[in-house]
């Protein structure tokens, strides 16, 4: 499937160089994501959603390995191999996820025994998030065994914040990065189910 609404391309403007360059992690020197070059074709509505962005990736009260579990189950969730595929690439090992996890994080369950008791409360929140927009009150309790109060609610925004992402990755149909890995299940990087 063609990708529906193509990304800045060189040479960028001034103003666009500097919001590409702004929407990438501090010391990954690889070439601005698709995504973020989508993005600015609306320059006002990313420089809005990347503050928020930018605040959850890199300076949220959630440690690295919670986080990209966060990020990794919602992409999965979302069918959005696009998320999955750039967070896997880039985070995965140093976030500690095992290459079985990694695989977990779209084929398993939280109740797989690869996972810790921790990581296991951080998925199931995931799994009911998305499946009911609520957190029960058992999984809440699951949850605050492990996060203090300010930590559950980044977790919420960040679960949120990545189905943002995964709306917009899908419904765009942005092409994969070349270098990010393939959602199991998928054909390869652009999301397309295997036949």
């Amino acid at each position: 499937m063609k990708q529906r609404i193509d990304g800045v391309t060189p040479p960028y403007e001034p103003e666009t160089d500097r919001a590409l360059h702004r929407w990438m992690p501090p010391g990954v020197a690889r070439e601005p994501l698709m995504l973020f070059k989508v993005l600015e074709r609306h320059p006002e509505l990313a420089s809005r959603m990347r503050a928020l962005g930018a605040g959850l990736l890199v300076h949220g009260r959630l440690g690295d390995a919670d986080r990209e579990l966060v990020i990794a189950r919602v992409a999965a969730r979302s069918g959005c191999a696009y998320e999955w595929g750039v967070h896997m690439a880039t985070y995965a090992e140093t976030a500690g996820l095992t290459p079985e996890q990694v695989t977990l994080t779209a084929t398993g369950t939280p109740d797989e025994p690869a996972w810790s008791a921790r990581q296991t409360a951080l998925l199931r929140a995931v799994d009911e998030l998305h499946a009911t927009a609520r957190v029960s009150d058992a999984v809440w309790s699951g949850l605050r065994e492990y996060l203090d109060e300010q930590e559950v609610l980044e977790l919420l925004v960040l679960a949120g914040w990545y189905r943002t992402i995964a709306y917009v990755a899908n419904g765009a149909r942005i092409e994969g990065e070349p270098w990010a890995l393939a959602l199991p299940g998928t054909s390869g990087t652009s999301g397309t189910p295997r036949a």
